[in-house]
């Protein structure tokens, strides 16, 4: 086996497209659209907007060295019309917070533990390619999404989830059937407990 391919992959490059994907699909949003359900059953689409600005700020701040977990992962005080501004600002300052090559072996607190950084954004990165889905589901799919960040953060959710049923305290539902013929945002979204909105 060739050494470079045991090395621990650098999820920095994935995660910075994750956030150009969902920067891009977040400009798409309609206000009329802000109310709407989404696959992620506790939210609807504006409040899944506020944890995708909340929880990337949290993210930049265990980035910057912080403490994340003093940052509520939902974002306050943002008007219908200033979540695509929102998200672009905390985005700039999530990719600037990681860019150091020191952070990916320095351990950092997440909500599950204490890790290396490599680990936590890889795990960032699973969460915010799956909020993504939810996000593109909401929205009847606006534009396609990048099938290899998808990949990626299914081989993540296999490793750090790898029992289909979780309980309570795990942020992820248990994993339900996939439909036939789903492509791996389907099949992350499944893992994660998520189901296609009903257009009927």
């Amino acid at each position: 086996m060739n050494a470079t391919n045991t090395l621990p992959i650098d999820p920095r490059p994935l995660y910075a497209r994750a956030t150009e994907q969902a920067a891009a699909l977040i400009k798409t949003v309609r206000p009329e659209q802000l109310a709407g359900p989404t696959p992620c059953t506790e939210f609807d689409v504006r409040t899944l907007l506020s944890h995708m600005v909340g929880g990337t700020l949290r993210i930049a701040v265990v980035g910057e060295g912080g403490d994340g977990m003093a940052v509520h992962p939902f974002a306050e005080g943002v008007g219908d019309d200033g979540w695509a501004a929102a998200y672009d600002e905390v985005r700039e300052r999530v990719l600037r917070a990681w860019s150091a090559d020191g952070r990916m072996a320095a351990p950092v607190r997440v909500p599950w533990g204490e890790v290396p950084g490599r680990a936590a954004l890889s795990g960032y990165t699973m969460e915010l390619v799956t909020h993504t889905w939810d996000l593109s589901e909401a929205l009847g799919h606006p534009h396609g999404l990048d099938p290899e960040l998808a990949e990626f953060a299914l081989t993540t959710a296999r490793r750090v989830l790898p029992d289909p049923e979780r309980d309570a305290e795990t942020p992820f539902a248990s994993a339900v059937e996939t439909p036939d013929g789903s492509g791996p945002y389907g099949q992350l979204a499944s893992w994660l407990g998520r189901k296609p909105l009903s257009r009927a």
